[in-house]
């Protein structure tokens, strides 16, 4: 009985060590752009898309800006938000399918 003791606590022993080898120690920081980072971005970067589309779109009104120039920023204020409602969609979806996971 003393042997098997000893095994386990050897055992034990080296799992430990194996814990502090290199990348798994614990970080202080995450690397890189956190996913809340790269969402909130994403939005705002919609939201000046938007701003500037109704800017373009205002100088048109008073002979500063050509039509093309309107089409291009209402497309990309366009393409900016459906990029955002994609996301947003396949979050609400995330959750649901962890929500329904059995615990």
């Amino acid at each position: 009985m003393v042997a098997r003791i000893s095994d386990a606590l050897n055992a034990y022993a080296s799992a430990a060590t194996r814990g502090a080898a290199p990348g798994l120690e614990p970080r202080d920081q995450v690397p890189g752009q956190t996913f809340g980072q790269m969402v909130q971005e994403l939005v705002t970067d919609a939201i000046d898309a938007g701003r500037a589309s109704e800017q373009v779109s205002n100088d048109a009104l008073v002979g500063k800006a050509d039509l093309t120039d309107v089409v291009l920023a209402v497309n990309n204020a366009e393409m900016s938000l459906q990029s955002v409602v994609a996301i947003r969609d396949k979050v609400i979806e995330a959750y649901k399918e962890i929500i329904s996971m059995p615990i």
